[in-house]
């Protein structure tokens, strides 16, 4: 049996809050990670730091980038457990995606179509947990609840199988993941 790993956050930018108080969901951003290091995360997220869009799907890091300054946020860490060959699907998924990342878009009127609970596919274009949704759906790796472009990333507490393995800060998730680590 392999591990996938997901990763629940709830950040403090204006995208996370207006997500947060549209949805009063806990966790606003899901990334999923294939290593227990959680290096590299996989997400469809912004690619800067600074500014919302353009986003698509990208690399994070938890120790670097975005969340190199977000420690006092929270997150949950889960992890599902898998056959070798579904967690192979998975990961061949999201390499294959990540090859043509130029290729895909984020998916801000799914983002809103999500919030209406109306299921609507866009050809490359996701938002965060519509994407886990879809590697997780087509690896076989778990029967979801419902259509990939309705999940939200508090769905994922709820799932059979989907085991939380950290509630906390992030700070508090790092330390625990790479000891000796510092948090200013």
């Amino acid at each position: 049996m392999k591990s996938i790993y997901l990763l629940l956050t709830r950040s403090d930018t204006y995208v996370s809050k207006t997500i947060g108080l549209a949805t009063s969901d806990k966790y606003t951003h899901i990334s999923i990670s294939f290593e227990e290091t959680l290096e590299p995360l996989y997400s469809f997220a912004r690619k800067y730091k600074r500014t919302p869009l353009p986003a698509g799907i990208r690399h994070e890091a938890l120790y670097s980038g975005f969340y190199e300054k977000c420690n006092h946020i929270p997150c949950a860490l889960y992890e599902l457990k898998v056959n070798d060959e579904t967690y192979e699907k998975a990961r061949s998924h999201v390499d294959d995606m990540m090859e043509n990342a130029d290729c895909y878009r984020y998916n801000v009127l799914g983002l809103i179509l999500c919030r209406m609970n109306i299921a609507y596919d866009r050809k490359r274009r996701y938002f965060c947990s519509e994407f886990v949704s879809e590697v997780l759906e087509k690896s076989n790796a778990i029967e979801l609840p419902k259509h990939p472009s309705l999940m939200r990333p508090a769905d994922y507490t709820n799932i059979d199988g989907i085991n939380c393995l950290f509630d906390g800060k992030l700070h508090e998730l790092k330390s625990s993941i790479r000891p000796g680590y510092q948090y200013c």
